[in-house]
């Protein structure tokens, strides 16, 4: 079995470079592709009868430009750029919701958004009957601060 791996070099590194494409669909950061792109080149030449020192240090070299050229490519290509990304509590603001539990003048009440539930006041100190739709205006730990959507 070892002699066969031995003189059919080429399939180990088709293999390396099958499994680094495999776990690069795990990540989607475009880096280990650079590692199968790096085995892909060694397996071309392990088929050409290169030894195997030099399928290992052009296997390096390749992966190395690779993460230099292909991956930025890559990223800039198919990764567009966002200003920022909101994220949890920050991304609720501008959200728009559904007044669950009346909205007490200058008290608090409760504001259903994508199926959770938020304990809220609102912007004017006003009081919002239930079922009015309210948008989120500003966030204080776990207290939303909405005003009614005319």
């Amino acid at each position: 079995m070892i002699e066969y791996f031995t003189s059919n070099l080429w399939l180990i590194w088709v293999i390396v470079s099958i499994v680094c494409l495999i776990l690069e669909l795990s990540s989607g950061d475009f880096f280990i592709l650079c590692f199968a792109i790096g085995a892909a080149v060694a397996a071309i030449l392990a088929g050409c009868g290169l030894s195997l020192t030099w399928q290992i240090v052009l296997f390096a070299v390749v992966s190395a430009l690779s993460l230099l050229l292909v991956r930025p490519a890559l990223i800039k290509k198919l990764h567009k750029p966002q200003r920022e990304r909101l994220s949890n509590a920050e991304a609720l603001i501008g959200q728009e919701g559904r007044v669950s539990e009346m909205i007490e003048a200058g008290g608090y009440g409760r504001v259903a958004i994508d199926g959770d539930d938020w304990k809220a006041q609102s912007a004017d100190g006003a009081a919002i009957n239930k079922d009015v739709r309210v948008r989120v205006v500003k966030m204080e730990s776990i207290i939303l601060t909405v005003e009614p959507i005319n």
